[in-house]
């Protein structure tokens, strides 16, 4: 596939022989991105950890500084008695049945779905759509609350979940690159800290095996993991 000009220059900004310090990284990434929209900042962060063990799976929710810079659509499953509660701290679609019929359709043009206990069960049959989209609520992630505005105000505010794949690397989007450099840098960093804190007692040697951040169709750069542990 061939190099576009752009491309090129981009790669010719970084130094593959070193890798940067959190705060150099995240300027470096503004830096390089060329394109026309606003893109999206991501990190990933490949971990010491076998994912097929129960025991070292790391799963977990984290509320960044600065927010995500993305308008997250939420959708709140609630029964009547919640819908003005959920309306009110801002979720985009509120209800149950209709919005159950919908996703039941094929519908899914939503971020986030939260619900309560109470409506788990008729989630269940919507599995195999909500599961691969990674739509479906788990109390885990605070996505199945009786609080159901606290989890819309969370998730409006830059609240994400994240797990770690099969090949042992988390992948999040941590801000846009209209973030200044400090933001994006300790956005990365609370998502590093919170990885940190969640290390399994299973795990042995190195935890934290590499970081790269890049943003939508940048290269990456390589982080020094020395730096933020």
């Amino acid at each position: 596939m061939a190099i576009t000009k752009k491309q090129k220059e981009a790669r010719a900004k970084i130094d593959r022989s070193k890798v940067y310090s959190l705060g150099d990284a995240s300027a470096l990434v503004k830096e390089i991105t060329n394109v026309k929209f606003d893109a999206s900042v991501d990190l990933a962060v490949r971990l010491g950890v076998d994912p097929r063990k129960a025991n070292q799976m790391v799963r977990g929710v984290v509320t960044l500084p600065h927010g995500t810079g993305k308008d997250v659509k939420v959708l709140a499953l609630v029964t009547p008695d919640k819908e003005a509660e959920a309306k009110e701290a801002g979720a985009d679609y509120v209800g149950l049945d209709e919005y159950l019929q919908k996703i039941k359709g094929g519908w899914t043009d939503v971020d986030v779905i939260i619900t309560m206990p109470s409506v788990m069960g008729k989630l269940g049959p919507l599995g195999r759509i909500l599961g691969p989209r990674g739509l479906m609520p788990n109390p885990k992630t605070g996505t199945v609350t009786m609080d159901v505005a606290k989890a819309v105000q969370e998730v409006k505010a830059g609240k994400i979940d994240f797990k770690v794949d099969k090949t042992g690397i988390v992948h999040a989007a941590i801000g846009k690159v209209s973030f200044d450099a400090k933001k994006i840098e300790e956005n990365a960093n609370e998502l590093i800290q919170t990885l940190i804190k969640l290390k399994p007692t299973a795990a042995k040697g190195a935890y934290i095996k590499s970081i790269f951040m890049s943003s939508t169709m940048s290269p990456s750069v390589a982080v020094d993991e020395k730096s933020v542990s």
